[in-house]
């Protein structure tokens, strides 16, 4: 099947999850219980982490547990030639909507990239073996390619397909956490 037949599927079994808030809050809780559980999160001190969409995984419970934890998180800022910048937030950053539909943090402070020890990855569509198709920009394909550090993705068992072909640029996560 083709990358954007793929995305389609993929977005639209994420919104029928989103249809099924019961369902789509129990697996957030079971997946972010096993990541918190897990010694990439555990040993993270500085972690990057995207601001959901309503249909994706709410990312809100990874900002306030990391808080709570006193971890420092990062957001990405798109930036040009498809770069990702990585700014840290604190609860009272101010967030602004990009072309991309996305909030991106308004006036945080760039971090170097290599001092990021978790990076959570978005996606739509995933295989068991982390690769992944994203929304189509390829930021982090082009991101994924510099960092050496640990990468995971926290997936629905509705985004798995297997049956794509990965192509030369697809990077996988290192770990998928999936209900």
């Amino acid at each position: 099947m083709e990358k954007t037949q793929l995305r389609k599927l993929g977005l639209a079994n994420l919104k029928w999850l989103q249809e099924h808030p019961e369902l789509k809050v129990q697996k957030e809780q079971e997946i972010s219980q096993t990541l918190f559980h897990d010694p990439c999160w555990e040993n993270a001190e500085t972690i990057a982490i995207t601001k959901s969409l309503d249909f994706e995984f709410d990312t809100h419970i990874l900002l306030s547990r990391g808080w709570q934890e006193g971890k420092q998180l990062l957001m990405p800022i798109t930036g040009k030639n498809r770069v990702l910048t990585f700014h840290r937030i604190t609860p009272e950053t101010i967030f602004e909507r990009t072309a991309f539909g996305v909030e991106e943090p308004k006036d945080a402070s760039e971090v170097s990239v290599e001092t990021i020890d978790l990076v959570v990855v978005p996606g739509i569509v995933f295989t068991h073996e982390g690769f992944r198709i994203g929304f189509g920009g390829g930021f982090y394909d082009r991101f994924l390619k510099q960092y050496q550090g640990e990468t995971c993705s926290l997936v629905f068992s509705e985004q798995i397909q297997e049956n794509w072909q990965v192509e030369p640029f697809d990077l996988p996560v290192k770990r998928l956490f999936i209900s």
